[in-house]
């Protein structure tokens, strides 16, 4: 056993000597108390470990006890509907022991022992099996099936196997070559991705149910985002929004330094919230890792690693994965803490010099994958990390160094927000890398010009900025009429399209198909407008058609109805507007 003692304490990092053997990122038990912490730096005989808990009450020499291997997680049935903090401990049973505060050094299950699942076997005695193959299926909820899968670098011949039936979380179901041992969970150390055959290309979007991101800036399943934002400009809004809408089977949702406020409404709302797919509780295919601002900040450096180890885990079995962190700046924060109390050279801001790369090693863990295992399966992670830039500076390191590696920008803007146009979203300042991979599929599923309303919507819109200049030089009246009818139209998008109320039991959600339909109708009114504005028809006299109240409440329209009848009312647009007699 390697064990030293507390040399220098400086908040939550400790120096300790005699750690002869140790290794890097090795988890160790510190003090009387037994406080959980990782090593981050060795020089001879002598590590720093970063404590994961309050350090209040350690004195020189206590204890520092290695337990010689990395940080874990526990991965097994049972993660779906769990709610814990940034080293998987599990909050609500810690406080039903322990009250509303985690006492110092408590240690807890992250997988209920008690429970037993139900275990299907898929192999035989004498199949062969390798690394991610699947030993036998269960239910874990009404729509997730749990595969139990061969840990990595496991493979051979199964000589035992479990009998369909009920068992606990550390029961052995298969024993592969006399020896091997395959339970029903497995660990994996949380600071390594998790291997896999092969990765893909990302072609099909990730759905989100927003319009301003569907249309205009969608990212692939596998795809990752980051969404800065100064205070109150919607991040965790959007975010949550995110993981209650998104199209895919699995929800991996962190709070990374979060109020305590937020995340308790994401607590208490998210049980309560119904799962669109199946009308059970959207928990049932939800994890929830929460570490708030006032936890321990080593800890919030981890939370963000358990998080997407806890959604590659899903990845393997073949199912779709969103992991949301809210928010990255609380993580990058943390890094600069921990790295000051290790004096080391500081890089812009404060941050540390391999913020950069730490930000790739995290983000490069999303993508489309093809699993382990024989039956090709194939999984994702898309990853979507909020930024809370200091008064929305985005020139700042932690929006800059995340804009280097990932694929799209859902830059949030603050005059929006105090406009109250929600999502903030700005379609001048946002992009995406996406665009090439998911055009084919919105081009076959949803409609061959979806492209064309799309950049010919992004055009008007650079347009509109380019006269609001204009106008506030020489006032509207000095416009032509083409172009109060592209002010117009532009508004039309703004309120009608881009603007979505996330509360709105209609507008919550908004599938592809018609959103679509509902900037063809905007579209479509401002082309038959051109026109009749090149007969000598007024503005005046387009604008008091009724049609322009009826296409406003497209987006509150139930989906179905709106479906059905937006086809024909494209068309109506256009012969009302040729209809009207020039005066």
């Amino acid at each position: 056993m390697i064990a030293g003692t507390i040399r220098k304490i400086s908040g939550p990092v400790v120096l300790s000597d005699g750690m002869t053997g140790s290794r890097m990122y090795d988890v160790v038990r510190v003090g009387s108390e037994r406080l959980m912490g990782e090593i981050i730096r060795l020089e001879g005989q002598n590590a720093t470990v970063q404590v994961y808990e309050d350090t209040s009450g350690l004195i020189v020499g206590d204890p520092v006890e290695s337990t010689e291997g990395p940080l874990l997680v526990e991965l097994g049935p049972g993660l779906l509907s769990s709610i814990y903090d940034g080293v998987q401990r599990p909050l609500p049973g810690i406080a039903a022991d322990s009250g509303d505060f985690i006492e110092r050094g408590t240690e807890a299950s992250a997988l209920d022992r008690s429970r037993l699942w139900d275990f299907t076997p898929t192999v035989s005695v004498g199949d062969e099996v390798v690394a991610g193959g699947a030993v036998g299926t269960g239910p874990e909820s009404e729509s997730i099936t749990h595969r139990v899968m061969v840990p990595p670098g496991l493979r051979g011949k199964v000589t035992e196997i479990a009998p369909a039936g009920q068992y606990d979380v550390g029961k052995v179901v298969a024993v592969l070559d006399d020896e091997l041992e395959v339970k029903m969970s497995q660990w994996w150390p949380v600071r390594e991705g998790r291997p896999y055959a092969r990765k893909l290309d990302p072609t099909t979007p990730f759905i989100t149910g927003m319009r301003i991101l569907d249309t205009f800036f969608p990212i692939a399943l596998g795809g990752n985002a980051i969404i800065p934002g100064g205070f109150g400009t919607g991040k965790t809004v959007t975010e949550q929004s995110l993981a209650k809408w998104a199209d895919v089977d699995i929800i991996i949702y962190v709070g990374c330094g979060e109020r305590g406020n937020e995340m308790t409404e994401v607590l208490a709302e998210f049980p309560e919230l119904e799962d669109p797919r199946t009308g059970a509780p959207l928990m049932h295919r939800t994890v929830l890792v929460a570490n708030t601002s006032n936890m321990p900040v080593a800890a919030r450096e981890a939370s963000i690693y358990t998080g997407v180890t806890l959604a590659e885990f899903y990845r393997d079995m073949g199912y779709n994965v969103a992991m949301m962190s809210d928010s990255t700046s609380r993580w990058g924060e943390a890094l600069r803490e921990v790295s000051g109390r290790l004096e080391e050279m500081p890089g812009e801001e404060g941050y540390p010099a391999y913020l950069a790369t730490r930000l790739a090693q995290f983000y490069e863990r999303s993508g489309r994958v093809e699993t382990l295992g024989e039956d090709g399966r194939i999984g994702s992670v898309t990853m979507v990390g909020a930024v809370s830039p200091p008064g929305g500076d985005f020139s700042e390191p932690m929006t800059q160094n995340s804009l280097r590696v990932t694929g799209a920008f859902w830059a949030l803007d603050t005059s929006l927000a105090h406009r109250r146009h929600f999502p903030a979203i700005s379609w001048t300042k946002s992009y995406t890398l996406y665009m090439g991979q998911v055009r084919d599929w919105f081009q076959e599923h949803v409609s061959p010009d979806w492209q064309d309303y799309r950049d010919q919507a992004m055009e008007l819109l650079q347009k509109e900025v380019e006269l609001q200049e204009i106008v506030q030089l020489v006032g509207p009246d000095a416009l032509p009429e083409s172009e109060k009818a592209i002010l117009e139209v532009t508004r039309m998008l703004r309120e009608d399209f881009l603007q979505q109320f996330a509360f709105d039991e209609v507008d919550a959600f908004c599938p592809p198909e018609k959103a679509y339909w509902i900037l063809k109708a905007v579209l479509t009114f401002h082309e038959a407008t051109s026109q009749a504005l090149q007969r000598g028809v007024t503005l005046r006299q387009v604008l008091e058609l009724p049609m322009k109240d009826e296409i406003a409440v497209l987006k509150t329209t139930p989906h179905e109805e709106a479906l059905e009848m937006l086809p024909d009312f494209c068309d109506r647009i256009s012969s009302e507007i040729a209809g009207i007699e020039v005066l």
